[in-house]
C-alpha cells in the first residue's frame, strides 16, 4: 500500500516512468505530476539527478520544483538487473519519458522497438537537443545550444553587444512543455486505436516553433530580425520606462489605446500629431515617442504611473521580481504561488499548478523527495511484488 498522499487532477489514472536528468525531460514529468499522474523517476543509485545540487551554495532549490510530486527510485541502468526493473515498470506504464543522448537507451536494450514489444500501448516521450534522426542526432545538446540553433539567442539582447540569454533555461522548459503536449495528443490517439507511439521532441525545434515569422521574413523580404533590446522595432509605444523608484512596462501601440495614453500623460493633442497619428508613423518615430513618455514618467513613482495608466485603460505593469510576486494581491487571490510540503524547506512557496482546471485541478503533493531512492521499496514492492528482502538484496548489490 502506498504511503504517498493521494493524487488529484485529470491524469490520476496514468503512470509515467521518468528516466534522464536535469531539466528538459524532468520538466515534462513535473507537468504530469502536477496534473495527478503517478510519475516514477528513476535515478542512478548513490548519485541521483545532478539537479539535486543545483542552485546557490547551500540552497539547491531547483530540485524541489522540478521533482515535486514524483516518486523517486533508484536503478542502475548500466546493469541488466536495473534494465529489467525498467522493463517491468514499463509493462504497467502509460508513458516512458527520457532525455538521454539519442542511442543511449538502445545501447541498454531499452529503445522504443524493444519496449513496445513489452507494452504496445506505451507512449515513449523522447526529449533531446537535435532529435532521434538527422546528422546532428548524436551530438550532446543543451538548452543554450538549442536556443542558438532555433534562432532565439540571436535576437535577444541589445543591438550593440553579443546576444544575451533569458536568465532561465527557456529552451529546456519549452521542450518539456511541447513534449507533454505531444504525449497527450498521442494519448488521445491511443484512446481511439489502442496504439502507442514515440514522441520526438527537440530543443532546437521547440525554440524554432515560437520564432513567429522570422524565416519567411527572410525568405520573401530578405529581412533578418536583429537584437532590439527592450522594444520590438516599429511597435510603439511599447517599452520599459523608469519611474523615480522602479520600472514599468507600458504597451499602447494600438490607435485607440495610444489616444488614451496621450490623455493619461496630459498631452491629448499627440494622438493627432502627424508623427504619431498612425501605427506606421509611431513606428517610424519610435525613439522620440519613447523619450516623450520617459520624460513624463521619470519624476513619478511607479505606483502613480500604474494608477494613472489603469484609470485611463492603458496596459501597464510593474517589472516584477520575486519579492513583488510574494506580496502581490492578484498572485494571492489566484493562488499563483502555493506553499508546498517539504521536510528540508518548510514553508517553501512555488509556482502553482498551471493551467487551472475548473473540475479536476491538479495539486502539488510534495517538493522534490530529499533522499535518493526515497520511494524505491514502496514502488518495487507495490508494483513489482518484490519482497523487502529482495529489495534489500538489490540495494546491497548496487542495482538500486
Amino acid at each position: 500500500m502506498s504511503s504517498s498522499p493521494p493524487r488529484t487532477g485529470p491524469l490520476t489514472d496514468l503512470r509515467v516512468i521518468e528516466l534522464g536528468q536535469l531539466i528538459a525531460g524532468p520538466f515534462c514529468g513535473q507537468i504530469f505530476a502536477d496534473m495527478g499522474a503517478d510519475v516514477i523517476k528513476v535515478e542512478p543509485p548513490g548519485q541521483g539527478d545532478p539537479l539535486r545540487d543545483w542552485g546557490r551554495e547551500g540552497f539547491p532549490l531547483w530540485w524541489a520544483v522540478v521533482a515535486r510530486g514524483k516518486r523517486c527510485i533508484t536503478a542502475n541502468l548500466r546493469e541488466k538487473e536495473g534494465q529489467d526493473i525498467v522493463r517491468q515498470l514499463v509493462a504497467q506504464a502509460d508513458f516512458l519519458l527520457e532525455n538521454f543522448r539519442p542511442g543511449t537507451l538502445e545501447k541498454w536494450g531499452l529503445g522504443y522497438d524493444e519496449l513496445r514489444q513489452i507494452n504496445p500501448r506505451l507512449i515513449m516521450i523522447r526529449v533531446s537537443g537535435y532529435g532521434q534522426t538527422g546528422p546532428y542526432a548524436s551530438r550532446a545538446g543543451y538548452a543554450s545550444v538549442g536556443e542558438a540553433m532555433g534562432g532565439l539567442r540571436y535576437v535577444m539582447g541589445e543591438a550593440d553587444r553579443r546576444p544575451s540569454r533569458a536568465g532561465i533555461s527557456l529552451g529546456d522548459s519549452l521542450a518539456g512543455l511541447y513534449a507533454a503536449l505531444g504525449a497527450l495528443a498521442a494519448l488521445h490517439h491511443r484512446e481511439k486505436t489502442g496504439e502507442g507511439q514515440m514522441i520526438d521532441a527537440t530543443i532546437y525545434e521547440t525554440v524554432l516553433s515560437v520564432m513567429e515569422a522570422l524565416v519567411p521574413e527572410y525568405q520573401f523580404e530578405g529581412y533578418t530580425r536583429e537584437r532590439s533590446g527592450s522594444i520590438l522595432p516599429n511597435i510603439a509605444p511599447s517599452n520599459i520606462y523608469e519611474g523615480s523608484d522602479g520600472m514599468v512596462i507600458v504597451a499602447a501601440n494600438q490607435d485607440t489605446v495610444f489616444a488614451r495614453l496621450c490623455a493619461a500623460i496630459g498631452q491629448p493633442e499627440l494622438k493627432d500629431h502627424p508623427d504619431y497619428k498612425t501605427h506606421v508613423a509611431r513606428g517610424r518615430n519610435q525613439q522620440q515617442l519613447d523619450d516623450l513618455i520617459q520624460a513624463w514618467a521619470s519624476s513619478r513613482p511607479i505606483d502613480e504611473i500604474e494608477r494613472v495608466m489603469i484609470e485611463n485603460g492603458v496596459p501597464v505593469g510593474k517589472v516584477y521580481r520575486a519579492a513583488d510576486m510574494l506580496n502581490d494581491p492578484h498572485y494571492a487571490a489566484r493562488e499563483s504561488l502555493t506553499e508546498v510540503p517539504s521536510q528540508r524547506w518548510p514553508g517553501i512557496r512555488q509556482q502553482n499548478v498551471f493551467p487551472k482546471l475548473s473540475v479536476t485541478p491538479g495539486r502539488i503533493r510534495w517538493a522534490g523527495p530529499e533522499a535518493i531512492g526515497q520511494h524505491t521499496e514502496e514502488v518495487l514492492t507495490e508494483l513489482l511484488d518484490l519482497s523487502p528482502e529482495q529489495v534489500a538484496k538489490l540495494r546491497a548489490s548496487g542495482i538500486v
